[in-house]
């Protein structure tokens, strides 16, 4: 009797911040959280329904919005089609400690097993967040088609999830102090004339703040300097910067990383309206694998 192949689904969230055409092109499943804009429910899909720029001008015109987490049902849905088709299922979630998506996963994987006791669904929290998590998405896709097996991408993902290095400046904590994320009082230090706020990803992957610098020239060298000390075997990684709603900063950080440091490649993207809406916009990131984070 022929054995059978079993296929991988590689599946995330959309606050992965991936480009649309690398999910696409790789038939990565996506799930989508949800932002409430002038009181109705929109899906965050990258950049389909709800346009980057036109998201951005709504934040700075002062617009209140929010966000949803995945539920049970729509990832019950998701997975099933999967299965169905005989695969098995790796699901890289946004980190658990910045919404409940994880745990709706874990119930709907607990729900489905019952019928599917044949198949695999591993359900991994990323412990990062926007292209701190599309990195490993990223990698997890390129093991596959390497044609590693399921527990090789999974033991890859776990082993490097705490390893992906994230330096970001915001424009201000306004938006975090909104979202519940951080105290009144941090974010008015924040908010002193001209100081911009970095924030850190800790092992948890909770979001914290990080040091002020003085001015966005200051802040943009800041991104630099933590490749500088903190990135490791540049040759064989890539180096994803997100941004967002501020492109202009973010191609001219692209050039300065290009033409001081030798990665492999440079992905680049904004940030969706989800994390948009804690970060606020003219937040900048620069993500990579390190050494393992504080």
């Amino acid at each position: 009797m022929e054995e059978l192949i079993v296929s991988i689904k590689i599946y995330t969230d959309s606050a992965s911040d991936l480009p649309l055409n690398i999910v696409k092109e790789n038939d990565i499943g996506l799930v989508c959280l949800t932002v409430n804009i002038k009181g109705e429910f929109l899906e965050d899909d990258l950049g389909q329904t709800i346009k980057y720029d036109e998201f951005y001008k709504s934040l700075r015109e002062g617009e209140l919005t929010s966000t949803a987490q995945v539920n049970v049902f729509t990832f019950e849905e998701a997975f099933k089609e999967e299965l169905e088709k005989g695969n098995d299922i790796i699901y890289i979630s946004l980190a658990s400690e910045l919404s409940g998506t994880y745990n709706s996963a874990r119930i709907a994987r607990e729900n489905l097993l019952e019928s599917y006791k044949d198949r695999r669904i591993e359900v991994i929290d990323s412990k990062g967040v926007t292209l701190g998590q599309g990195l490993l998405v990223y990698y997890a896709n390129e093991l596959k088609k390497s044609g590693k097996n399921i527990d090789e991408i999974v033991k890859w993902i776990v082993d490097n999830r705490t390893k992906v290095e994230y330096a970001i400046i915001l424009d201000d904590l306004q938006h975090l102090k909104r979202g519940g994320r951080i105290s009144g009082t941090t974010a008015a230090i924040g908010g002193l004339l001209g100081v911009k706020p970095t924030l850190k990803v800790t092992k948890e992957g909770r979001v914290v703040p990080g040091v002020k610098l003085k001015g966005r020239k200051k802040a943009i060298n800041y991104l630099l300097n933590e490749i500088e000390e903190k990135a490791v075997n540049l040759e064989e990684q890539i180096v994803f910067i997100a941004h967002s709603d501020c492109e202009e900063d973010a191609n001219a950080l692209r050039e300065k990383v290009i033409e001081r440091y030798k990665f492999k490649d440079v992905i680049l993207n904004n940030i969706g309206p989800v994390i948009g809406t804690h970060a606020g916009p003219d937040a900048l990131a620069v993500i990579f694998i390190g050494n393992e984070r504080e």
